[in-house]
């Protein structure tokens, strides 16, 4: 299932076309002309005749605004002819109060003009970086059915720090759902070390701990790396990365140097094609839940391992767990970002209890049902990136 852009509210909504709105700026012109001309000498309405090129830049371009003003000096040139002259002060006054204006509010929509084309090309390259770093999940792959939504905490952001990924193995499918510390664009670095990491490295290593144990050092690689990058731009005076990768929002020049405090949560899945389990590697991630026969179970690992990034502190070995996993039970795993989601009353969003409320459907069903209802949760807007998979085992 492809990636969706930040959702928005799809109830059905009436709004008037543009030639419409154009036409309520040009009907105040004439009223305000009319009633002006038709009024007694000590009533002067023509300074009334700016509203027009204010309503039209609220909804058209500079030009149509451009022409709008125009059309309203030249009304109160109208007005001064059959009035009481151009060349009284009071009318002289008006149109010189009338031209500033205006010109006032035609640069500010050329400024807006330029802002929005501005935000247009920064949404192409997030959906261009989207596509690249965060590919779409396949429909189907090996014995299962994929769905999968990423939903992104910043506004104008299509992608962040969590991340998901599957790779095809000579006797299964392998599975990666991660969540970098912190959120947003900031994390972007980190997401591609590991999912670039991940998608060179799962068909080669045959044991799950292999390979959890590989992503864990390109991990810390990595992250060593960009710190030693950030200490080398500090020394040289350079501004460095506020708010690098792993650091969070807004950090500081002191907060962005912790690259030994970055890491990335993850559970690390193998699914063979010739059985019915999963076998998991949970890195300080949540725990997937498994629907099956109305039932929630939560997949929850004996051992958790350490976040990738943290693995040398707790020396050892990956232990891996398994799990039944049959034709027609559907998993769902998710980051963080679902369940710390809070409601007006700053509850939590009580994923499990909402599943076992749901009835049995095809992944994309559940997706879509959880990424509605965590919207209308948490009043249309995340604090966190959200990544939500479902899995299916079709026989």
């Amino acid at each position: 299932m492809p990636l969706r852009p930040r959702p928005r509210d799809r109830r059905p909504s009436w709004r008037p076309g543009r030639h419409a709105l154009t036409a309520l700026p040009l009907a105040l012109i004439v009223v305000i002309t009319v009633v002006d001309i038709l009024s007694p000498p000590a009533i002067h309405l023509g300074p009334l005749l700016i509203v027009a090129p204010a309503i039209t830049a609220s909804f058209a371009g500079a030009r149509t605004t451009a022409l709008v003003a125009l059309l309203a000096l030249a009304a109160l040139t109208v007005i001064g002819i059959l009035r009481d002259g151009l060349t009284t002060p009071n009318h002289e006054t008006q149109l010189g109060a009338q031209i500033v204006v205006s010109a006032l509010i035609v640069g500010l929509r050329v400024l807006r003009d330029r802002h929005e084309r501005e935000l247009a090309q920064v949404r192409s390259v997030s959906e261009a970086a989207q596509r690249v770093l965060l590919r779409p999940l396949p429909d189907r792959i090996g014995q299962l059915r994929l769905a999968s939504v990423y939903l992104a905490a910043e506004a104008e952001a299509q992608v962040g720090g969590d991340l998901y990924a599957a790779a095809r193995t000579a006797g299964g499918t392998r599975l990666l759902v991660g969540d970098v510390r912190g959120k947003g664009l900031a994390s972007l670095g980190d997401a591609a070390l590991l999912l670039g990491a991940f998608r060179a490295a799962a068909h080669l290593h045959a044991d799950l701990p292999e390979l959890a144990g590989y992503l864990d050092g390109s991990v810390r690689w990595g992250l060593a790396q960009l710190g030693e990058q950030h200490r080398d731009e500090q020394r040289d005076g350079g501004s460095g990365r506020d708010g690098r990768p792993g650091a969070g929002s807004g950090a500081t020049g002191e907060e962005a140097d912790d690259s030994g405090e970055s890491f990335i949560t993850a559970v690390i899945l193998d699914i063979p094609d010739d059985g019915s389990v999963i076998r998991l590697i949970d890195c300080g991630h949540p725990p997937p839940l498994l629907l099956r026969g109305g039932g929630v179970t939560a997949l929850n690992a004996r051992l958790p391992a350490p976040p990738l990034g943290l693995g040398e502190l707790v020396p050892g070995s990956y232990e891996v767990d398994e799990f039944p996993f049959l034709p027609g039970d559907l998993l769902l795993i998710y980051t963080d970002g679902v369940i710390e989601a809070r409601d007006a009353r700053r509850r939590f969003y009580p994923l499990a209890e909402r599943l076992a409320a749901w009835p049995a459907g095809p992944p994309t069903a559940l997706v879509e049902h959880v990424r509605h209802d965590l919207l209308a949760h948490a009043g249309g807007r995340l604090d966190d990136d959200a990544a939500i998979v479902a899995v299916e085992r079709l026989r």
